[in-house]
């Protein structure tokens, strides 16, 4: 099942640079992993916010829940999903344009 999953994060104002570098880190390398894993699909930035938005695939909605809680920023963040169903236009359509697709690499 494939879901779009919206996450903006606000992390405490007064987090001191050490913790927010380790906690970032470890979010980076919990995030790698679920990439490796083929769970975390597609990510992109949001330009001008602490924000990204992801196409997540998962057996269930419980299933991506606790890959959810397994991030380590999942304290901070504010996150909106939606599932999403194949639509009769798909087999048309060309795709993510150039520059928005995943690497075949896995990198990004």
């Amino acid at each position: 099942m494939e879901f779009l999953v919206e996450i903006d994060i606000s992390l405490p104002p007064d987090l001191d640079e050490a913790p927010r570098a380790a906690l970032l880190e470890a979010e980076v390398a919990r995030g790698g992993e679920l990439a490796d894993s083929g769970m975390l699909r597609a990510v992109w930035r949001v330009p001008g916010r602490f924000a990204n938005r992801a196409i997540w695939s998962a057996d269930d909605a419980t299933a991506l829940h606790v890959a959810l809680v397994s991030l380590p920023l999942w304290p901070y963040m504010d996150v909106r999903v939606t599932a999403l169903a194949r639509h009769a236009l798909a087999d048309r359509c060309p795709g993510l344009p150039a520059g928005l697709a995943p690497s075949e690499a896995g990198a990004g």
